[in-house]
């Protein structure tokens, strides 16, 4: 039987602390309130002897994340089609799976259906796992039948974000591993291999060439600016960080990141998708336009885009067209804003919704394969441009000293 660890006040108003079984927290507090206790908190430490064809526990990992949210929906949805209630189907991956982090989200899911709540509530006890669209689309579901299909919906669409982003890391991951690369390479040529030629030549004698002079003058200025190029770099990031912290300063980090070239591209690219799946997901499920669009705004992880998208939404409850409100936020590609037009002229703005988004993550996936190659190829040129510079030096000043040889 579950065992839950409780702090209450007695009559008298003393603190008591203890342990109390019970079948679920509800049993629990309806004999810690008969035994005169007023309960301050209630902690489940264990769930066991959940249902009466096995036992179930919590493991002491960690507690559950957003990476357990996909393959509990997916373990629930395999359940859920092979024929179980979904309350069966979370007693059952509860009592079935390996002690880690999923287990015990399965276990305190299960918990809270045993108290009585509905799935949707269970679901919204655990905000770190499960989001607020999520919830009210399971919500949804419940309310009209259609779990089932709210469950594949879920997966569909955690499948493609998760799909994204590991795309995404792929195709960065070149040019990121290209300029360290390179970084490494001219560091070892400035601090390690220079100074060595350099003290050989200097004992051989002869006047060194204009470009190995060069790099010799750059590499000393390197050396000397680095330290305090660093400790800048290390200060400005410590003030931009507890800038950051304030309310204002988040808002002004994100402006400026909008402006930078590069990442402010990716950065808005990457919303217009979440907004476009995450509304199409939504309003496929029966959610109402302004609730739809109320929790889509909030996918942007940027908070001046994010209240480009607010305005926007505000226009719409006001009765402006989607398509017009999104524009105005100067953010949404003009064809996209097209291909919206035409879905809320034809009354099939969730299809529409779903249509776009695709598209534009094809759109998005080649766009950001171009931008890796890119910069990869800039890097590169970079890289062997300094390396080429660095061996065309040290290579000259050798002629040119062996070239004062006597024989």
């Amino acid at each position: 039987m579950p065992s839950f660890s409780y702090r209450a006040r007695d009559a008298a108003g003393a603190i008591a602390e203890g342990k109390i079984e019970a079948a679920n927290r509800r049993e629990a507090l309806r004999r810690l309130q008969s035994q005169g206790l007023t309960p301050i908190s209630l902690a489940e430490s264990a769930v066991a002897g959940a249902v009466a064809t096995g036992n179930v526990s919590l493991s002491q990992s960690k507690e559950p994340g957003t990476s357990e949210r996909l393959p509990f929906l997916e373990a629930l949805d395999d359940l859920v089609r092979g024929g179980l209630s979904a309350g069966e189907g979370v007693r059952l991956l509860a009592l079935r799976l390996q002690p880690g982090p999923l287990r015990n989200l399965a276990a305190g899911i299960w918990s809270r259906l045993g108290e009585g709540q509905t799935l949707s509530a269970a679901l919204a006890s655990f905000p770190k796992v499960f989001d607020a669209h999520s919830v009210h689309l399971v919500a949804a579901g419940e309310a009209t039948g259609s779990l089932r299909e709210v469950l594949a919906r879920l997966i569909r669409h955690y499948t493609e974000q998760r799909d994204f982003r590991r795309r995404l890391v792929a195709v960065m991951a070149y040019p990121v591993a290209i300029c360290v690369l390179a970084a490494g390479v001219v560091a070892f040529f400035i601090l390690f291999l220079l100074p060595r030629l350099q003290s050989v030549l200097t004992s051989l004698g002869g006047k060194l060439p204009f470009s190995t002079r060069l790099l010799v003058g750059s590499a000393d200025l390197f050396v000397v600016i680095f330290p305090f190029a660093l400790g800048a770099v290390i200060v400005g990031a410590l003030a931009i960080i507890r800038w950051r912290r304030t309310e204002a300063g988040r808002l002004g980090a994100d402006t400026l990141l909008l402006r930078v070239p590069i990442a402010g591209a990716i950065v808005t690219r990457i919303s217009v998708l979440n907004f476009c799946e995450t509304l199409a997901a939504l309003l496929e499920n029966g959610i109402t336009t302004a609730s739809a669009l109320r929790y889509a705004e909030k996918t942007a992880p940027n908070r001046a885009l994010r209240a480009r998208l607010r305005a926007a939404t505000d226009r719409v409850l006001e009765g402006e067209s989607l398509s017009r409100a999104l524009q105005r936020t100067n953010v949404f590609p003009i064809l996209l804003l097209d291909r919206i037009t035409v879905a809320e002229q034809t009354g099939n703005l969730a299809p529409g919704l779903r249509d776009v988004a695709q598209s534009y993550r094809v759109d998005l996936d080649r766009w950001l394969g171009g931008l890796a190659t890119t910069v990869s190829s800039a890097v590169l040129i970079a890289a062997f441009s300094t390396v080429g510079f660095i061996a065309y030096g040290i290579v000259s000043a050798i002629f040119e000293v062996s070239s004062s040889f006597r024989f």
